[in-house]
């Protein structure tokens, strides 16, 4: 599942010492230089995952990437069953993947065995990881996604409203918007005025909460 249209990509080491990946077409990187693991720990798993009561959830993912939010998602769900549904135009040749450090920094016995089912795992069908742990990789674009269940919790980790504004239009979030449960929370990393905007005429109420290193502010929606 390897379009022919692939970006280029490059590994890049981010300031906690875990990988991140650079596209030189954007001129941007999948994750903060001042720590990969750090920003995706700080802004989805706190501020999403562990910020959530629930005893069963259905995430989706806008960006699967390098596998990052999958890997502590699974890592860090304790007691939670997930349901997580990913969305990736372009998915990582194999051999970028196994040039990527996580289950290295994080130390954990489990993450390495994880991290290669999250990856091998096939495109376009449900995937059990683990009995708790279910994964829906789509290989698609964000305005032509399916969605698979009513969302409880979302990852937004798209590229930049600098880089790709048209992931951030209020026409997304309203498609988004209309796949999430009453109550649902939506997390990202960006806290733009033109974002905030456009969550607010989808219907989101908007909080503004502490970023990751490097960020002064990131934000957190709930469909109201």
């Amino acid at each position: 599942m390897h379009p022919q249209n692939t970006p280029k990509v490059e590994l890049r080491t981010s300031e906690d010492g875990s990988s991140t990946l650079y596209r030189p077409d954007l001129d941007e990187h999948y994750h903060s230089i001042h720590g990969a693991i750090q920003e995706s720990m700080h802004v989805f798993i706190r501020a999403g995952l562990l910020s959530h009561q629930a005893n069963a959830l259905n995430i989706l993912e806008v960006g699967f990437g390098t596998g990052l939010n999958a890997l502590l998602t699974i890592l860090h769900q304790g007691k939670k069953k997930v349901f997580y549904h990913t969305i990736e135009r372009y998915p990582l040749e194999a051999t970028i993947v196994q040039s990527i450090n996580y289950p290295d920094i994080l130390d954990v016995p489990t993450s390495t065995e994880y991290f290669k089912q999250l990856h091998e795992a096939p495109w376009n069908k449900d995937c059990e990881i683990t009995p708790a742990f279910t994964i829906h990789k789509e290989a698609s674009d964000l305005a032509l996604f399916t969605p698979q269940k009513l969302y409880n919790l979302v990852y937004f980790d798209a590229f930049g409203p600098d880089k790709q504004p048209e992931l951030w239009t209020p026409e997304i979030f309203k498609k988004i918007s209309e796949s999430m449960c009453e109550g649902g929370v939506l997390v990202t990393y960006s806290c733009k005025g033109t974002v905030k905007r456009a969550l607010s005429a989808a219907g989101m109420k908007i909080e503004k909460i502490p970023g990751p290193p490097g960020k002064r502010e990131m934000l957190r929606a709930t469909k109201i």
